[in-house]
């Protein structure tokens, strides 16, 4: 119903043309873009997490229309440098990937190189490091591999049926919505690892079948197109964590492993999920206090000129793969489907 709605929304701001009469009051100066996967479609009927992935189709239409757009495509240091400056001549794209995986280097840098459009690849460190667990995927594979599973909940040991497609839909969004529920991200990771255990889900091969290696990203990094921004260690998220020092420990660490890796220290972060939930005015604060010139979000929103006092507290506009059509991310970019979403107020960073 959800997704219907904000479909039928885009459409009707669309083909009305509202977006272009509402684009001089809510269009901002710029917008951060963000994407995880870019992949060729997969036939699973069960794809949970697919709003994470868009076609290499896709990516490169809108890369061609940006390129050919009126709107400048800037790095982050750039886009840091007009939002301090006051320079608004004009407005301005910024393109960002999270947590490195595979299918981005393999099917979506070799796009960038063909249109010499720069981007920003944020690395939680875990990853490369095969460390880490991409726990909303091992969900996904344990429901996908199972047809009825078992799980504590509340002190209380409850199964439930998951033969069909539909069934398996409902049960992944209820778990994971039990699971964001949780108030820390120790108690995710260690529901999670029982069900692994239980199901016999390899959690450490999902990372290795799909996220980057260190040799991989400097590869990357070695192109003038890419910057390397941080992206925590272990991707918690971080309002999650108990105090100041384990939230500073997961940024600065996470920019000093980046460093030794690669020989670039990162300027810019990015929040892990990134939403309310996951990031406040707390990890706002500890970033600033950091040094970090910018850190985003993924509160949806476009760049307004107050959000010069805001610098890690960005919001970004998600490439969603349930909404892969040009004439979306139109709407989107003009400020009107955000202005909506956002109530019309311009600064979302409380």
């Amino acid at each position: 119903m959800k997704k219907t709605i904000i479909r039928t929304g885009l459409e009707t701001l669309y083909f009305t043309g509202l977006h272009h009469m509402m684009r001089p009051l809510v269009g901002g100066v710029g917008t951060i873009l963000t994407l995880h996967h870019v992949r060729p479609p997969r036939r699973d009927a069960f794809q949970p997490n697919c709003l994470l992935e868009v076609t290499p189709g896709f990516l490169e239409r809108l890369l061609r229309r940006l390129k050919r757009s009126r709107i400048d495509i800037v790095t982050l240091d750039e886009m840091h440098r007009r939002l301090i400056d006051g320079d608004f001549a004009r407005r301005f794209v910024r393109i960002t990937f999270d947590d490195g995986y595979k299918d981005m280097a393999r099917f979506a840098h070799p796009l960038f190189k063909k249109y010499e459009i720069p981007y920003a690849l944020y690395i939680p460190t875990s990853f490369p490091d095969r460390l880490g667990e991409l726990w909303w995927l091992a969900l996904e594979a344990v429901i996908a591999e199972n047809d009825r599973i078992g799980m504590l909940i509340n002190d209380e040991q409850k199964y439930f049926e998951c033969r069909s497609t539909g069934e398996k839909r409902e049960l992944y969004d209820a778990v994971y919505g039990y699971l964001r529920s949780m108030k820390t991200e120790d108690q995710i990771r260690r529901t999670v690892r029982d069900l692994c255990a239980t199901y016999r889900v390899d959690i450490p091969a999902i990372c290795r079948e799909l996220c980057m290696d260190w040799d991989e990203i400097a590869q990357l990094a070695a192109d003038p197109l890419v910057t390397i921004g941080a992206h925590t260690v272990s991707h918690s998220m971080l309002k999650k964590l108990p105090n100041d020092d384990a939230v500073r420990a997961e940024m600065e660490m996470s920019r000093s492993v980046i460093e030794a890796a690669l020989g670039r220290r990162p300027q810019h972060l990015a929040y892990p999920v990134g939403d309310p939930t996951s990031a406040g005015q707390r990890e706002f604060r500890i970033a600033h206090e950091l040094g970090f010139k910018t850190a985003v979000t993924t509160r949806p929103g476009v760049l307004f000129k107050a959000h010069a006092d805001h610098m890690t507290a960005l919001p970004r506009i998600s490439v969603n793969g349930e909404f892969q059509r040009q004439r979306y991310l139109k709407v989107l970019m003009s400020g009107a489907g955000t202005a909506m979403w956002n109530g019309f107020k311009r600064l979302n960073v409380a």
